[in-house]
């Protein structure tokens, strides 16, 4: 396939380099130019002048805004298709955006797949994501080329888009609370004199741990707060989660008390760093220091 890929970021640029991996012509296009030159570096191309029309392309932006803006706004890269083409769209948005999207494809001529993404930039360097998928039977079999070099597993939800998303929302639910707690858990710890490379240890091989524990308080431990997600982004998802919550009637107190601590540790200047250091906001609160904040 010739597949254009917009948004080369910590899992796109891994994405982009699977599917080239696959056999596929992939061009790509991010604001960074470097990441784009990483990509021709692994045997892909810039979007450039070449004027061929594309059998898909892969959106992984950040939000409904960037989607919106690369797809039908600004960058209009849906044009770059060719008709019966397929958009495989990665953000993570609320349903009903995807459903929008999904319509405005349509009138446009082209098939849409609803299509978030979940396993980081190790799994999507490896071609082992985990895709929570829903479009019509049409966009999924021309997708599905596609798919299979990004994915590890892909999870047919619907026959339209909107639960694709949906289930996204579920597991960043999920995702915002557990590293949330990890970092109360490693605040909370070290306030009783424990070391919380040693709190890692014992956790990671009992009953209180989580996939989120065991990836994220490592980078507490290492005092490594470089950005592989964001504070912010779940000021987003967490946020996208209790809209949706809010439209449907149904509270949502722990995911709303974790998007509060986000939000305060975003106010208090640490909303570019890791998520993981949701910690050093629980810890700085009770005077408790971690490895790394001084």
């Amino acid at each position: 396939m010739l597949i254009d890929f917009v948004g080369l970021g910590s899992m796109g640029l891994g994405m982009a380099v699977s599917l080239v991996k696959a056999g596929h012509e992939v061009r790509g296009y991010d604001p960074d130019a470097a990441r784009v030159e990483m990509l021709c570096a692994q045997g892909g191309a810039s979007f450039g002048a070449d004027s061929a029309k594309a059998d898909a392309i892969v959106s992984a932006v950040l939000n409904a805004d960037q989607t919106r803006a690369v797809l039908f706004g600004d960058q209009g890269n849906a044009a770059r298709l060719r008709p019966g083409g397929v958009i495989i769209s990665c953000a993570t948005v609320a349903p009903a955006f995807a459903r929008e999207m999904e319509a405005q494809a349509a009138d446009a001529g082209y098939l849409y797949l609803d299509a978030p993404i979940s396993g980081g930039a190790i799994k999507a360097a490896a071609g082992q994501l985990s895709i929570m998928a829903a479009g019509t039977p049409e966009a999924f079999a021309a997708a599905d080329p596609a798919l299979d070099a990004m994915a590890e597993t892909v999870h047919r939800l619907g026959d339209h888009a909107g639960p694709g998303s949906a289930m996204k929302a579920v597991n960043q639910l999920l995702a915002g609370v557990h590293i949330a707690a990890m970092g109360e858990a490693l605040a909370f710890g070290a306030s009783q004199g424990l070391d919380p490379a040693r709190v890692v240890d014992v956790v990671s091989v009992s009953a209180g741990t989580s996939w989120m524990f065991e990836n994220r308080a490592p980078h507490v431990v290492e005092g490594d707060y470089a950005p592989r997600s964001k504070i912010d982004i779940w000021l987003k998802d967490l946020g996208i989660v209790t809209d949706i919550a809010q439209s449907a009637g149904l509270p949502l107190p722990i995911s709303s008390n974790a998007l509060a601590q986000y939000r305060a540790a975003s106010a208090a200047g640490l909303g570019d760093e890791d998520d993981a250091a949701i910690a050093k906001y629980f810890a700085r609160a009770g005077g408790v220091t971690l490895p790394g904040d001084t």
